[in-house]
């Protein structure tokens, strides 16, 4: 990915009758941006002259936000597309598919995300059959909420012959592992480029318009193809947020440089997913098949390979892993690769692990050893954990509690990064810092400033780009302006109740508004004007 240069020789700009976000300042009240930077930061009555003054009127500025793990095209094609969060059966699947494809071509493919069984009275799924009743014999793709399985219609199956043959294949339409990446393939082959770009461009004006000013578009064999991921990554600061590419292949370091990308991991599955039980455990789920645990994708000795290969590239390497199992054995492979490498080599690189969602202080113990950025998010843990959700049926109440352990993490050191993986959650970073900071297990709480801080500077440090993510002079001006309902204390605001009784990640306390977002001095998100 190039960085786009600093604007020169345009106006100054002073934003001044602030709140800063700048603990080097804790009194700052205005900042000066010229040629693309931060050029003085202080209080009101200091501030030097501009060629333009920009009133904030009490406003709080804050750094703005980087997400570290998205999906650029399915975020906008979630956004305008059909949307099964809110069922709760699959009578309710069945009849919003049947309204959402009333409105479709004939020969129209519906796409539609977010279902998730586990909350469901009577959790049994639609199959192929009452989808092709309800879509009037269209194709039917519908992505569970973790993206690593779908419902599909027998229209959509008879598409893709190929897919009987695939592992996690079932008659029923609820496919998984390679069955799924199959009909994935066809249904989004549907998608025609000018749609894809339009989505693209959706997903990310809604970042911009949430103080996002920089993503971590993760792509790869079985998430997106690459005429995608290079859309995507063509956009990068077009107007909206910069765009770094993780291109998701083994030994695909070479093709990563090709694409753009600045690492080869992001979605390099090395399991599944917690949702559609394919995370792979060292333990077995509570609610599927007895004694099954997920399924492992690579070996230690693939992990060993693939990161040598991104050594001899220069290239980040990374994995996704969400079960203990899946942890375990990329850390062997780290391991191996070290004793090839040299431990300082591979800690330089800031390789990354995507989601480590079930991790224990061993396995802790090497994110540190080998300086591995861990890429969370901490919606998981608001959305599916805790006592009576997913995480709980999944794995029961012990391990739900013991799961998404950021607090933990970052106690002993271990860089974070913090991400959406939209559209599996929604791209809601305020949202994120409060789910941190009220994990459903206490102590497994991180104070806002830090759950901030690795969802701002972290996600920075993540692509090496270390003086980023601050309100300092000579700092690039990315930043963004917020109205802060619920006050602010200590440069950031309040996010969570007064009343304990109340706090929790379903808290009420409303969070902030982004009214402008900034991103190396050129604004390009404001309130109220369309983009």
């Amino acid at each position: 990915m190039t960085i786009p240069s600093m604007p020169s020789g345009g106006p100054s700009v002073l934003y001044r009758g602030g709140l800063l976000h700048c603990p080097a300042d804790p009194g700052a009240t205005a900042l000066l941006v010229r040629d693309g930077r931060i050029a003085w930061v202080g209080a009101d009555a200091d501030a030097p002259a501009a060629d333009e003054v920009v009133e904030l009127d009490g406003a709080l500025v804050t750094p703005a936000f980087v997400d570290a793990h998205v999906h650029t095209t399915d975020t906008g094609l979630a956004l305008s597309g059909l949307d099964l969060s809110g069922t709760r059966s699959a009578a309710e699947v069945c009849a919003a598919v049947a309204r959402f494809a009333a409105g479709l071509p004939a020969d129209a493919v519906v796409l539609g995300h977010g279902w998730d069984e586990s909350g469901w009275a009577d959790r049994r799924l639609p199959d192929a059959a009452e989808l092709d009743r309800a879509a009037g014999g269209r194709r039917v793709y519908l992505s569970q909420a973790s993206i690593h399985s779908a419902l599909c219609s027998s229209a959509l199956l008879a598409a893709a012959p190929q897919v009987a043959a695939a592992a996690g294949y079932d008659a029923s339409g609820w496919l998984r592992r390679d069955a799924h990446h199959v009909v994935r393939a066809v249904a989004l082959g549907s998608v025609s480029a000018a749609q894809r770009r339009a989505a693209q461009r959706t997903a990310l004006r809604r970042a911009a318009s949430l103080g996002i000013a920089a993503v971590h578009e993760c792509g790869g064999p079985g998430t997106s193809d690459e005429a995608d991921f290079a859309g995507v990554l063509a956009l990068s600061g077009d107007g909206g947020p910069e765009v770094y590419g993780y291109w998701g292949e083994l030994l695909g370091a070479a093709k990563a440089r090709e694409l753009g990308a600045v690492g080869a991991g992001g979605d390099l599955y090395a399991d599944g997913a917690l949702g559609s039980r394919t995370a792979h455990l060292s333990e077995p789920y509570l609610d599927g098949e007895p004694g099954g645990v997920g399924f492992g994708y690579v070996s230690a000795d693939q992990v060993r390979a693939h990161l040598v290969d991104c050594a001899s590239h220069g290239v980040q390497g990374g994995f996704h892993a969400i079960g203990d199992a899946a942890i375990g054995t990329v850390l062997a492979g780290f391991a191996a690769a070290a004793s090839e490498l040299g431990v300082d080599r591979l800690r330089a690189a800031r390789h990354r692990i995507e989601h480590a969602e079930i991790v224990n202080k061993r396995l802790i113990a090497g994110f540190v050893d080998f300086g591995i950025v861990a890429s969370m998010q901490p919606a998981f843990d608001r959305l599916w954990g805790g006592a009576d959700r997913m995480y709980a049926s999944r794995l029961g109440v012990a391990r739900s509690l013991e799961s998404n352990p950021m607090g933990a993490m970052h106690g002993v050191g271990v860089a974070l990064a913090f991400g959406s993986d939209s559209p599996v959650t929604p791209l809601d970073p305020w949202g994120s810092v409060r789910a941190a900071v009220s994990h459903f297990n206490p102590v497994l709480r991180m104070s806002v400033a830090a759950a901030f801080a690795a969802h701002t500077r972290g996600g920075w440090r993540a692509v090496h780009r270390d003086a980023e993510g601050v309100l300092a002079p000579g700092a690039p001006a990315t930043f963004a302006v917020w109205s802060a309902p619920a006050g602010v204390s200590r440069g950031l605001p309040v996010l969570v109740a007064e009343d304990p009784e109340v706090r929790g990640p379903q808290d009420p306390t409303p969070l902030p508004v982004c009214r402008r977002t900034v991103l190396r001095g050129a604004v390009i998100y404001e309130e109220g004007v369309p983009s």
